[in-house]
């Protein structure tokens, strides 16, 4: 656990060694979220290393359709 400031302006200083491990550099775009009371600091990943991922889900598209439609019923219910 390293400590840091906030500045006057509300502005966070993390420790060269964390920004390093999350790869921050200048003019990296982060996340903010609070989960648990905790402030969770996140890099928002390029497009390029999106599309490098695999899919969390992979699915036909027949089921893709089959799903889409079902929605479709059930939401003009």
């Amino acid at each position: 656990m390293q400590e840091s400031r906030v500045g006057s302006k509300g502005e966070l200083f993390p420790p060269k060694e964390i920004r390093e491990k999350l790869g921050l550099h200048a003019c990296t775009k982060v996340v903010y979220k609070i989960e648990s009371g905790r402030l969770v600091v996140e890099p928002v990943p390029s497009l390029k290393e999106v599309l490098q991922e695999s899919p969390p889900v992979e699915i036909t598209l027949e089921e893709f359709h089959k799903h889409r439609k079902e929605l479709s019923r059930k939401a003009e219910t």
